[in-house]
């Protein structure tokens, strides 16, 4: 007994040892990836005499809102802001869908066409968007697409859906098949059995790929200068390079234009953190 006891004390002590080791690694891992954070948000406060002339680690001297106002105004924030709120919201919500649905019939149905499709929507994910930009662009002004918010719309739903569908079809293979039968015996249509009994069970998959989206489409700046001229129609991220040129740029207000652009973000994260973090584990829906 006295044995197993102090063996049971040296694990205990080891134990203690290692997760204190990387309690300690990990919070200064996590130091490193607030501290960019703080800074920006300090800066957002700053004037541009302090930005310039005071030490870049010292705390802004007031509590100076003027940036945010100036932000406001310059970028048109009220038209900048509902743009890219509008796309990111209709551009998540159509791949959501989409995906689920794509990959429900390529993980139930067994067929060449199916598993071919699965390949397809792989590869995809393997071409940057980057190179996709030309063709893109000529089959969106040959449609009378450009400049359009439909056209921006359609344009993310094409760019993210071998993304999602690859993230969906994964997560699919977690939901048992006796559920969707066992709805068909009791009557269910095709629609019904998709949207209530296995569009619940991919909670977490949706929250994984919605936050993933929507910090893809919120940030983007390439595709959406490229369809999108218009002021009326122009996302925070074009209107933000507005504020820097060759001959001056403004970093304090561009910097209090991105603490703006942020808070959407983590407001979406911390209310789907706890799907996400199971839809990125695939765990155990089953119960």
């Amino acid at each position: 007994m006295k044995k197993k006891n102090s063996i049971d004390i040296i694990e205990k002590q080891k134990y203690t040892k290692e997760t204190f080791i990387v309690q300690i690694l990990i919070t200064i891992a996590a130091l490193f990836f607030i501290a960019p954070i703080g800074i920006i948000i300090n800066y957002s406060f700053k004037t541009k005499k302090e930005l310039y002339l005071n030490s870049p680690l010292a705390l802004a001297e007031s509590f100076n809102v003027n940036n945010y106002i100036t932000a406001f105004k310059k970028l048109n924030l009220l038209v900048t802001f509902g743009n890219t709120v509008f796309y990111t919201a209709v551009s998540v919500a159509a791949l959501v869908v989409l995906c689920g649905a794509a990959a429900w019939a390529i993980a139930r149905c067994k067929g060449k066409f199916f598993k071919f499709a699965y390949v397809y929507f792989v590869v995809g994910i393997l071409i940057p968007y980057q190179a996709l930009f030309l063709p893109i662009y000529i089959i969106g002004y040959k449609l009378a697409l450009t400049n359009t918010r439909i056209g921006i719309i359609l344009m993310y739903v094409a760019t993210g859906m071998s993304f999602g569908v690859f993230i969906m079809t994964s997560f699919m293979s977690t939901i048992p098949v006796e559920l969707e039968e066992a709805a068909r015996i009791d009557g269910c249509s095709l629609y019904r059995t998709y949207f209530s009994i296995v569009m619940p069970l991919l909670k977490p998959a949706m929250a994984t790929l919605t936050i993933m989206l929507t910090f893809q489409i919120w940030n983007d700046y390439l595709m959406a200068s490229l369809f999108v001229s218009g002021k009326k129609l122009k996302t925070l991220t074009v209107a933000m390079q507005s504020l820097f040129s060759q001959q001056a740029s403004d970093y304090t207000t561009a910097l209090a234009a991105i603490v703006i652009s942020i808070l959407p973000l983590a407001i979406l994260f911390i209310c789907l953190q706890k799907y996400f973090i199971k839809g990125m584990t695939v765990g155990a829906v089953k119960g």
